[in-house]
């Protein structure tokens, strides 16, 4: 158990899967309830919120160190493939996409991000439509920008980018079917 409870060091980025990417800047040891605890003290700069959590709760929760290159690259190449859009309803749609960019994994979110990119010449997103791909996409590019030492707007860049070049082509296919 002492090794699980060294698995993170102050300084270290960690996703927490409802909140994204965040920096563990304290351990500390308090008393809660009569019990001692010890808790990692999680910093989210862009929602500028502090989070406790205990360090027995980490796995059950699904806090991770930042994905592995490997991760990324899956998730960098999930972006260039074809949108996939069900035909049911937007309220159940959302839902799943909702679950995917909670889920804390990378490759779910790149997949949302690819499924509700519209590009400057597509039709129009619905508001919601709007608000699940700039919470995905934030998502996303805020692991990157960790992992690559840059910032998100840079991150968000590079992904847009990867976006904007794979994405006409699917389009232009299925206008001409």
């Amino acid at each position: 158990m002492a090794t699980k409870a060294d698995a993170f060091d102050v300084g270290d980025y960690v996703v927490y899967p409802k909140h994204g990417v965040g920096r563990v800047i304290e351990l500390q040891k308090q008393e809660i309830a009569g019990m001692q605890l010890e808790l990692y003290v999680l910093r989210f700069e862009k929602e500028r919120m502090t989070l406790r959590v205990p360090v027995n709760k980490v796995e059950s929760i699904g806090m991770r160190k930042l994905s592995s290159d490997k991760t990324l690259r899956e998730a960098l190449d999930t972006l260039k493939g074809k949108p996939k859009v069900k035909r049911t309803m937007w309220s159940r749609r959302a839902q799943e996409y909702e679950a995917k960019i909670n889920s804390g994994d990378l490759v779910s979110i790149a997949e949302v991000t690819r499924d509700l990119f519209r590009a400057d010449d597509q039709p129009e997103q619905s508001y919601s439509e709007r608000q699940i791909f700039e919470a995905a996409s934030s998502r996303l590019a805020r692991e990157l920008a960790a992992m690559e030492k840059t910032d998100e707007p840079a991150a968000l860049q590079k992904i847009l980018a990867i976006l904007n070049e794979h994405a006409p082509k699917y389009y232009e296919t299925a206008e001409s079917a």
